[in-house]
């Protein structure tokens, strides 16, 4: 058997909109949680979240998408990725 070997990032997601965030946040965190993201918010206001996510690319992709879909009480304008840090296993 072949044994796959997943990269990890870590990478500053910027959130930008119309966010309620006494919804949101906890929103945020309850999916990073599913997907097996770790994560920290370092931001909150009702028009931007920032936060830091690390794990497998693909999962973090989803967590973008997630997010872009949210919760129905907020509006995301966009949502700006920039890696922090490069691969690691």
């Amino acid at each position: 058997m072949t044994e796959q070997v997943s990269s990890h990032l870590l990478e500053r997601m910027t959130i930008v909109g119309d966010l309620e965030v006494a919804s949101f946040v906890p929103w945020i965190r309850r999916h990073a949680a599913k997907l097996g993201l770790s994560h920290t918010i370092s931001h909150t206001s009702s028009m931007r979240i920032e936060l830091e996510v690390a794990g497998p690319e693909e999962l973090i992709d989803m967590m973008e998408m997630g997010c872009s879909l949210g919760p129905i009480d907020v509006w995301v304008e966009r949502i700006d990725r920039m890696a922090i840090s490069g691969e690691r296993t």
